[in-house]
């Protein structure tokens, strides 16, 4: 019986089920069903998969579409492959949608930027350039999608952002020497101006920034799979969550700075809820004196 996907999740894990339904449709089935369970304009960026995917409130989704498919949810984090931090996201999918026994090798993202996402990047990297008058221009992305905001109190229980005071500390360093833009919509309460743009996007338009700018800075969330996929050089910073799981430690412009090695705990989401876990980590992206100086180090090596 042919089958259909949903996807869900974060964006930066959506884009990771890309390669996997890519080769499924290619070598499987070229008439594969996709429903966006979230994301859905994640998938106007691929050539290979735009075609077939629906919204979750398509019209007549199930009766026209699913009724006669084998319908399935392909869940990375309940692989035991992953949670014994073997596979990497992109592998993870791979091996539930092609149903592969061995590792497969992680496939490449390919991203379909279009024209005005792209232009919209470089203008407002141009902008940037000309307000901060440096060479460089830096993306960062502080924040991961467990951050919170409650009332002027930033903080994420996952231990996987950036927290704020350092935040301020890696804009206040790198905007010595670059131009910053920040990756993010959270409101940072301040009272100075920081010295980087905050601009207000869409998940496409930040990939014409990613792909417009000269090297991305974050944490574990979106941007660093753009990064990867755009083949940008980038710093990232790790805490509760595994290299080997959500980044590219093989990718040779990538430089990742493990703040949880040694420390965490791996939390099982979506599989159980363990508070053990979440107490043990939720701090792992506090940076000391060292950490932050390698990751200053780090860009200027790099970039």
């Amino acid at each position: 019986m042919k089958k259909a996907f949903f996807i869900n999740g974060g964006a930066g894990r959506v884009l990771c089920s890309f390669p996997a339904l890519v080769h499924y449709k290619q070598n499987i089935d070229p008439e594969v069903i996709i429903v966006a369970e979230s994301w859905m304009d994640l998938f106007m960026a691929s050539p290979e998969l735009r075609d077939n995917v629906y919204p979750i409130g398509h019209k007549g989704l199930f009766q026209h579409l699913l009724k006669d498919r084998e319908i399935l949810t392909p869940e990375p984090y309940r692989l035991n492959a992953y949670f014994n931090q073997k596979v990497n996201l992109i592998q993870a999918f791979d091996m539930l949608i092609n149903e592969y026994d061995e590792i497969p090798d992680t496939k490449e993202i390919n991203l379909d930027i279009n024209k005005v996402d792209v232009i919209a990047g470089y203008q407002l990297v141009k902008e940037v350039k000309q307000k901060f008058n440096k060479e460089k221009t830096i993306v960062f992305q502080p924040f991961g999608s467990g951050v919170q905001n409650q009332d002027g109190f930033i903080y994420d229980t996952s231990g996987r952002s950036f927290e704020v005071k350092d935040v301020f500390r890696i804009v206040d360093e790198l905007a010595k020497n670059y131009n910053v833009i920040m990756f993010t919509d959270m409101n940072i309460p301040t009272d100075k101006p920081m010295p980087a743009a905050i601009p207000q996007m869409n998940m496409l338009q930040w990939m014409g920034i990613v792909k417009a700018a000269d090297y991305f800075v974050g944490c574990d969330s979106m941007g660093q799979h753009y990064a990867h996929a755009l083949d940008k050089p980038a710093t990232v910073v790790i805490g509760s969550t595994w290299p080997e799981n959500i980044s590219y430690p093989n990718n040779k412009k990538f430089d990742i700075i493990d703040n949880g090695i040694g420390k965490r705990v791996y939390a099982p989401y979506r599989i159980t809820h363990d508070w053990v876990s979440e107490r043990v980590n939720e701090d792992l992206m506090v940076l000391d004196d060292k950490t932050f100086k390698s990751i200053i180090k780090s860009v200027k090596d790099r970039i």
